[in-house]
């Protein structure tokens, strides 16, 4: 029942099948209203919240999957949603040129559809992952998934950026609906026969087991919230992707306004970072595999966070002393320790996904899916918020930027404060009834 290593890499394919339709509508969706239409910045910067913040909808799409037992349908189907938006987002793009009330009308359908796929198809698949991948292979089944989808930003950017050349609203809508179309036939090829029926999937532990009670979706995720853990790791996962994602839109500025880089600089920058969180995943996950074993998850969840949030210190003094911080060495420090923390949180995810009462995987993957997409719509405002204001206050923008580098540091601090509780609680998961119909209550978490 366990998934190997091809099983994995397929489960990575539509993960960068999702990937692929995203980063268009984020990005480059993003650049055309901007530049090709003139329109204000903050129109694609709603929309791009709007489809972050329709996710908090993942916990439904989680229990759904619990009660149909089965995963696929829904990776299907969210897919097929996402495919559709990604192509009404271009179709309502390009309207705007000639209608643009009726292609913003059209944008935020698009949009919120893209958000509902993203939740039905990522939430399905993280739990498939979690359910079905060994323990000793989760960090590196989450490198791998992970990296396919950095591969499937990076390719799908570069392939449909040569075709988008020369620009024209028909052909930005045909690319799109080619990628869309294609997304759509690896993920159907990739599902292929990976998951059994359920009348196939064995019981828990192997026992014969009554059905699992089907309540209606507030009670569970009533009995979910109820749960310490659950509960504890939603909050984590607020608080860390918060301090996570509030640097992301605020680090080119900060370079080019302190430390006068030019624009392609300033991109060079950002991949180097990119190119440390890479290094920082596929170091977690070379030490979480079965046959090193150097560390736990907790370990490098917590170490991530501290070292994150001493770069992010390192960021701070940067804008204090200017133009002699060693900054390119700041920033990729700050990508490894981002790449280690998150393959460590993923990880954990997977693990904790099956701590607590039986069948309710799909509601604690939802409602950490949740957790961390609010906190990237967040993120992105409050950081960029922030600066502005800070600029406003201080005046000078080095100190500006540092303050706001500071307050993430801290940010990052208290989540690994609350990484290590979580780790050292302990968590009560429970069976569904034998047939002598007694409770049976399972050891508490292993501390690897």
């Amino acid at each position: 029942m366990t998934l190997g290593w091809l099983g994995i890499a397929r489960l990575g394919l539509v993960q960068a099948a999702l990937g692929s339709v995203v980063v268009l509508t984020t990005s480059t969706l993003n650049r055309v209203m901007v530049v090709e239409l003139a329109l204000p910045a903050l129109l694609p910067g709603f929309l791009v919240a709007m489809h972050y913040l329709v996710q908090v909808a993942r916990p439904r799409m989680g229990h759904g999957s619990d009660v149909g037992g089965r995963r696929t349908p829904w990776i299907v189907g969210g897919m097929a949603v996402l495919a559709c938006g990604g192509v009404l987002a271009a179709l309502a793009t390009a309207w705007m040129a000639s209608n643009r009330p009726a292609g913003i009308a059209l944008a935020v359908v698009a949009f919120l559809m893209i958000g509902l796929g993203v939740s039905a198809s990522g939430t399905s698949l993280l739990v498939m992952l979690a359910k079905r991948v060994a323990e000793g292979r989760r960090a590196a089944a989450a490198t791998i998934v992970w990296v396919m989808m950095i591969a499937g930003f990076a390719i799908t950017a570069g392939v449909a950026g040569h075709w988008l050349d020369p620009y024209s609203p028909t052909r930005m809508v045909a690319v799109s609906a080619v990628v869309s179309t294609l997304a759509m036939l690896v993920t159907l090829a990739a599902l292929f026969r990976l998951e059994p029926s359920v009348g196939a999937q064995e019981a828990p532990r192997g026992e014969l087991a009554a059905p699992a009670p089907r309540p209606a979706f507030r009670a569970a995720l009533a009995e979910v919230w109820s749960e310490p853990t659950a509960r504890h790791f939603t909050i984590f996962v607020f608080v860390s992707m918060l301090a996570f994602s509030a640097q992301d839109l605020i680090l080119e500025p900060f370079a080019g306004s302190v430390f006068g880089l030019t624009p392609g600089a300033s991109t060079q920058l950002s991949g180097l970072q990119h190119g440390g969180v890479l290094l920082g995943m596929l170091t977690v996950a070379f030490a979480g595999s079965s046959g090193t074993r150097l560390g736990s998850l907790r370990g490098w969840t917590v170490g991530g966070c501290v070292a994150s949030a001493l770069a992010l210190l390192g960021l701070a003094a940067a804008g204090l002393l200017g133009p002699g911080w060693p900054l390119r060495a700041t920033v990729f420090m700050l990508g490894v320790a981002n790449g280690a923390f998150s393959i460590g949180a993923i990880a954990s995810m997977m693990r904790l996904a099956s701590v607590g009462r039986h069948a309710r995987e799909g509601v604690r993957m939802g409602l950490w899916g949740g957790a961390q997409a609010v906190a990237f719509g967040l993120g992105g405002l409050l950081g960029t918020a922030a600066s502005d204001l800070a600029r406003f206050l201080i005046g000078s923008p080095g100190v500006a930027y540092a303050a706001v580098f500071l307050f993430e540091a801290l940010t990052f601090l208290v989540a690994a404060w609350l990484a290590w509780r979580i780790g050292g609680e302990p968590a009560v998961a429970s069976r569904p009834r034998s047939r002598a119909g007694s409770d049976v209550l399972v050891a508490t978490m292993e501390h690897r």
